[in-house]
């Protein structure tokens, strides 16, 4: 029984009373951010369907991809072999046609001679190769990586290699999973937001620049081309996978109630648990709010790992560069296509590499800087 799917009826439910609570605050106090518009929570909901369909699509998808399981696992790892090959090839030409054309002291500049003609041609079909072979590598190597990963990791798998005993089905067994999912989360979560082929997938959840109940079924609908801590590995020490199922329900259900701008302080709680008022600086874009707060349940792991912020300045939500769109597709893909864009630009694999694996952050300023803005040095 998957919690999240039972709790539906209570999703609507509370949004409802919600809205009504909002829409009679803003007759008094004025429009907010939290408030409910239109077009943003048909968006959301979109999302939030989509995110309960594609766990059923995707591993149907990838299934004949997947190298050592598919009949076409093979030929994608082989396209990826070949991309790497070609785009290092043709980065190799393009770097020898501009070296020998800075270096060749009998060209007179500006004139259009032979050899320069050649190099200049050599170069520019050597730039488009690097620029399809680069994307194709990093598709199908990306593929290739996580479909393998997630058929040798379920969590059936992960329970027949276990070697220690069963920790049975009991109170403290649920509250043992619950708890170390919690830690596995805070990290899966963290590097979500420091690593831009994750963040690519985990964007969607920060898209709205709105904060209600809604923004909280704004979920990702791509998890499957990511790679993340294993939960199922909570099977290896004895937590049975009906029980790490059980765990992710209760995460999930969880994090929907703090996704309200309703519920200010809540005095003690605070010190040890997630809140609204905490998850509301996750959410935001203010400088100082950025990559914090990645706690689900407890917020004791950001406490001990250096990412807590308070709640102080009126909270921004939002991306720092928002998409300005309610169009479902451009919000589940908008990222992963900005990202794949960088790769096809780079002229070195370290670049490439750097637009994947790298933060966000990363890459905006090198756009920044591609604009010719003033940035500091780090």
């Amino acid at each position: 029984m998957d919690l999240t799917v039972v709790a539906t009826p209570g999703y609507f439910a509370t949004m409802g009373a919600e809205y009504r609570y909002l829409k009679k605050r803003a007759e008094r106090q004025g429009p907010s951010a939290a408030d409910y518009e239109k077009n943003d929570t048909i968006a959301s909901l979109t999302m939030g369907v989509a995110s309960l369909i594609a766990p059923f699509v995707m591993p149907k998808l990838l299934a004949p991809i997947t190298p050592g399981k598919g009949k076409y696992g093979k030929a994608l790892v082989a396209t990826a072999v070949a991309a790497v090959a070609a785009t290092t090839i043709a980065d190799a030409v393009a770097r020898r046609a501009e070296r020998d054309g800075a270096s060749d002291p009998n060209e007179p500049e500006g004139v259009d001679t032979p050899p320069a003609s050649e190099r200049r041609r050599a170069r520019r079909w050597a730039r488009r190769v690097a620029k399809v072979g680069g994307v194709t590598a990093v598709v199908t190597g990306g593929l290739a990586v996580t479909t393998t990963l997630a058929s040798r990791l379920t969590a059936d798998r992960m329970w027949k290699r276990r070697r220690t005993r069963d920790l049975g089905a009991g109170p403290l067994a649920v509250a043992g999973a619950v708890l170390a999912w919690d830690f596995i989360y805070y990290w899966n979560h963290r590097f979500m937001h420091e690593s831009r082929y994750m963040w690519a997938v985990h964007v969607v959840h920060h898209s709205s620049e709105r904060y209600n109940l809604s923004t909280a079924l704004r979920q990702p609908v791509a998890d499957a081309v990511g790679t993340f801590l294993p939960y199922s590995a909570l099977c290896l020490v004895g937590f049975r996978p009906e029980l790490v199922a059980t765990a992710r329900g209760v995460n999930l259900l969880y994090q929907y109630w703090i996704h309200t701008d309703t519920i200010r302080r809540l005095g003690p709680f605070e010190r040890v648990f997630n809140t609204p008022s905490h998850h509301r600086v996750h959410h935001g874009s203010n400088p100082q709010y950025i990559d914090r707060n990645h706690g689900s349940i407890l917020i004791v792991w950001d406490k001990l790992f250096g990412t807590f912020e308070p709640e102080g300045e009126t909270v921004v939500y939002g991306l720092t560069k928002n998409i300005e769109t309610f169009d479902p597709g451009r919000i589940a893909t908008h990222e992963h296509a900005d990202m794949l864009r960088d790769v096809a630009a780079s002229t070195t694999w370290r670049e490439r590499f750097s637009y994947v694996v790298r933060g966000p952050g990363w890459a905006y300023e090198r756009h920044k800087a591609r604009r010719g803005v003033l940035i500091p040095s780090p």
